[in-house]
């Protein structure tokens, strides 16, 4: 390749880093463009993973919780239109991945959908950004598995007892032949009580999948 060429792209990438800078997701400082996040962001992160149930029994995991910096960030990610925030979160969300499911070789990545009318209103899916990230990291390819084809009350908006119900009935699986026999990584930003997770969790299961594992970017904490 002609060495013009090479340098060309490095300009060319030194300008779309002086213009449109990466920054940590946590506080929002300019970090070099192969940063993750900065170094005293870093230094908060927890020392081990969260662990929790999905409804049904679906093991989740998560690398942090949902407060502090951590809280910041996704809500900067979901409602600010900061998408690349995506990337840097999937560093952390893999590393995550790989350490509690070693023993499992997973075939599909996929993630909890949106109604496309609120994808329409927030311009994307911020599972849908996470899973497709986490796929390039893993090697493993990000296939849509389930829709959501009625809408529902945002669960934040309905207590924990009331989650349960509220996700029932609203999403479907789009090919049951996609998933069939095949080793599920599922996705989603925030797990609170495992209702959503759980419930498409268990329409993969009745699709004939083999296993089912989830990830979030971020656990809540349930009193």
């Amino acid at each position: 390749m002609p060495t013009q060429y090479i340098n060309g792209n490095k300009l060319k990438t030194h300008i779309k880093n002086l213009i449109f800078p990466v920054r940590c997701p946590y506080c929002g400082n300019v970090i070099l463009s192969d940063e993750y996040a900065c170094k005293n962001c870093i230094g908060q992160f927890p020392k081990s993973y969260y662990k929790k149930y999905a409804a049904g029994g679906y093991q989740c995991v998560s690398p942090f919780p949902y407060s502090g910096i951590f809280s910041r960030g996704v809500k900067n990610f979901k409602f600010n239109r900061n998408k690349n925030y995506a990337k840097q979160f999937a560093v952390v969300m893999c590393q995550c991945i790989s350490k509690n499911y070693y023993d499992c070789s997973f075939d599909i990545v996929t993630c909890v959908p949106m109604h496309k009318k609120m994808i329409r209103k927030r311009g994307y899916n911020q599972a849908e950004l996470l899973a497709r990230e986490c796929s390039k990291i893993l090697g493993v390819p990000y296939y849509d598995t389930l829709e959501k084809f009625k809408m529902n009350k945002p669960q934040h908006s309905v207590s924990a007892k009331e989650r349960e119900t509220n996700v029932k009935g609203v999403f479907r699986a789009i090919d049951k032949n996609c998933v069939a026999d095949k080793n599920i990584l599922i996705i989603d930003d925030i797990i609170t009580t495992g209702s959503t997770l759980g419930e498409c969790a268990k329409i993969l299961t009745k699709s004939g999948c083999k296993t089912i594992c989830c990830a979030a970017l971020c656990s809540v904490e349930i009193d």
